[in-house]
């Protein structure tokens, strides 16, 4: 009896440690640098930001210095800066090189740990962005039919350790279709890019991955907890990874060459792959069988969207992707195929060299409650506050460890938004619109709705039987608490679905924190706006000239991010040549300081999924909004080379 007891003491205590460990985990994440930019803002002008770290305490404060030249660095600031992260220097020469050191103080004391600087050339020009040069893949034809490239989606990641974005960004062609279309296309391109310009490398996926919004699924992350960023994505026979290897069978063509077979230029047939890449050097370090398969090609159609379905590779090849901390400390990758009916999610991890298979949830048929309930987009976050993240795909949740958490039954929909939207209600929100056509009429599903992240409790729903294309939730109006949403009828409403006006913003697209204050703007096509809440109505801060959007009408930036600075966001744009990649950064002070948004857990990953099929924007993990509590520090930890 004595010894029973021992031992079930010690499994208690084991067990104890075990459950303490896990749920005080801290999440491993990139190290960054301190992420400095100067801005030429005006002739005599320069606008100085930088990064808070999230693993830095909120006491540390920043001396500022110039360079000018060969000259000794002057000190700019009186005192420490305490409470904003940005500087501006009216006194530079600039008719000669400046460089802007940031140098941190901790307990009164400046140390050189974590310092950072940015130089600007001589005489540079008066603009609020920096100018990535590209090297655009060459057009070509395919069944006698021109096509050309266009910069497109983006991703960033630290490829190489250094505590720097790289940008992994995805080259569109002409001809690129959504799966319902028949028709060739030229094959999807993959290149990696320095911020000064340098092409590090260049993925062709081939033949057998069609090029569309709905197919390539980009994920960029450090995913091995080497301090380097990995890239992964869907690969099949023929494609060339970064240093020119093979992956599969590069004989084989599975595309259907049958005139007038409904499958005519797809790819409905042979292997599918799931690569991971070397984030520095483009090269395929691991490859698995994609899960699921396509097959049956008629399996995926349900009561999502029109209720309808196909068997020429339509809804089979709808992709969505994200990366998520199942485990509270990792992450790992998760794939997405199928929207309107079945949806099955494959989750991966990436650990010493191997890619193995962590889960795989399936909804299977339309008999089950998870069938019908996929979005064009994904978001993740730890919704039952265990310190381990779900990932929602429209009306439904599966929970970190691949079981189904809950379904809303408010079925499929093209915009999805999941954040803490109501700072008085404990917990996160999910905001999202339907759509309702055709054999779905009769379902009288509601066109909006808001529900609870963690129990899928619907707090309000419009518009039964109403289709909703476009819908977005964000805090730019401060009188009326917490998120304002908008799309469908309603005009703009509050966080419980009250209307506040019936006259809307100028657009439903992204959103932005670009000005001083706690309420986002508004992104869309090559502009930013802000929302006048006293006059009801909208002006522009900014127009990217020489720039324009992607994605047809859905009109989105290649990124919006916490790219560097201090933490409003970046917006980056393709210019209208395709010859370089602008990133516009703020110039306007704030009394604000904040965490860099990046080392908040939910709105990395974000960024992260934000490429995949109808692009939605970021949200961070708490309410950032007027009347704002304190910003926590993240509980993280950052991986080192």
């Amino acid at each position: 009896m004595l010894k029973r007891n021992i031992s079930f003491a010690i499994i208690c205590i084991t067990c104890f440690i075990l459950g303490v460990s896990t749920s005080n985990a801290q999440r491993q994440m990139e190290t960054l640098n301190r992420g400095v930019v100067a801005i030429r803002s005006s002739e005599n002008q320069v606008f100085i930001s930088w990064r808070l770290l999230g693993t830095e305490s909120t006491k540390v404060a920043f001396n500022i210095y110039r360079k000018s030249g060969t000259q000794t660095p002057v000190k700019l600031n009186a005192s420490p800066l305490a409470t904003v992260t940005w500087f501006i220097d009216s006194l530079a020469d600039l008719s000669t090189t400046n460089t802007w050191l940031v140098k941190p103080v901790v307990d009164g004391k400046e140390v050189t740990t974590g310092s950072g600087e940015f130089s600007l050339a001589v005489n540079a020009p008066v603009r609020q962005y920096l100018s990535i040069p590209l090297q655009p893949p060459p057009s070509s034809t395919i069944m006698d039919q021109s096509y050309t490239y266009s910069a497109n989606d983006a991703s960033v990641g630290d490829v190489d350790g250094d505590g720097v974005y790289e940008i992994i960004l995805k080259w569109e062609p002409s001809n690129g279709k959504n799966p319902p279309q028949t028709g060739f296309t030229g094959p999807q391109i993959l290149d990696a890019y320095t911020l000064t310009g340098k092409l590090l490398w260049r993925i062709d996926l081939g033949k057998n991955i069609r090029s569309g919004a709905a197919y390539t699924q980009l994920m960029v992350y450090d995913l091995d907890g080497d301090g380097r960023a990995e890239v992964v994505c869907k690969t099949a026979d023929g494609t060339i990874d970064g240093t020119g290897k093979i992956i599969g069978d590069s004989t084989k063509d599975w595309r259907t060459f049958t005139a007038n077979d409904p499958t005519y230029g797809k790819v409905v047939n042979g292997p599918e792959y799931l690569t991971v890449f070397d984030g520095l050097t483009g090269a395929a370090l691991a490859t698995s069988t994609f899960i699921p398969d396509r097959y049956p090609l008629n399996g995926w159609g349900g009561i999502g969207g029109n209720g309808g379905n196909d068997n020429n590779g339509g809804r089979a090849d709808r992709f969505t992707a994200a990366i998520a901390y199942l485990d509270g400390v990792r992450p790992s990758v998760v794939f997405v195929r199928g929207w309107y009916g079945r949806s099955v999610l494959a989750a991966w991890d990436f650990r010493n060299g191997k890619l193995t298979s962590r889960w795989v949830f399936d909804s299977k048929n339309g008999s089950n409650p998870y069938s019908g309930m996929g979005n064009h987009s994904l978001s993740v976050a730890d919704v039952d506050g265990d310190g381990k993240d779900e990932i929602c795909i429209g009306a439904m949740t599966i929970d970190d460890d691949g079981k189904g958490l809950f379904t809303t039954g408010l079925r499929h929909g093209d915009a999805l938004h999941m954040t803490d939207m109501d700072p008085e209600r404990a917990g996160m929100e999910v905001f999202g619109i339907h759509e309702t056509e055709e054999k779905t009429l009769a379902l009288q599903t509601p066109g909006v709705a808001l529900f609870d992240a963690k129990t899928g409790k619907v707090l309000f729903s419009l518009a039964p039987g109403v289709d909703v294309g476009r819908g977005v939730a964000a805090d730019i109006d401060p009188v009326h608490p917490g998120f304002e949403n908008w799309g469908g009828p309603g005009g703009l409403r509050d966080v419980h679905g009250k209307t506040i006006t019936e006259k809307t913003p100028s657009s439903t697209n992204f959103v932005v924190w670009w000005d001083g204050d706690l309420t986002r703007e508004l992104l869309d096509k090559n502009r930013i706006d802000k929302w006048d809440w006293k006059n009801e109505t909208t002006i522009n801060l900014l127009t990217a000239d020489g720039c324009t959007a992607n994605n047809g009408t859905k009109a989105t930036p290649c990124l919006s991010a916490d790219l560097f600075g201090d933490w409003r966001e970046e917006v980056m744009w393709r210019t209208t040549d395709n010859s370089a990649l602008r990133i516009y950064t703020t110039t306007i002070p704030t009394d604000y300081r904040f965490y860099t948004l990046m080392h908040d857990p939910q709105y990395r990953l974000a960024i992260a999924w934000q490429n995949v099929s109808y692009n939605q924007p970021p949200h961070p993990g708490f309410y950032l909004g007027a009347g704002m509590k304190p910003q926590s520090q993240p509980d993280i930890t950052t991986t080192k080379n």
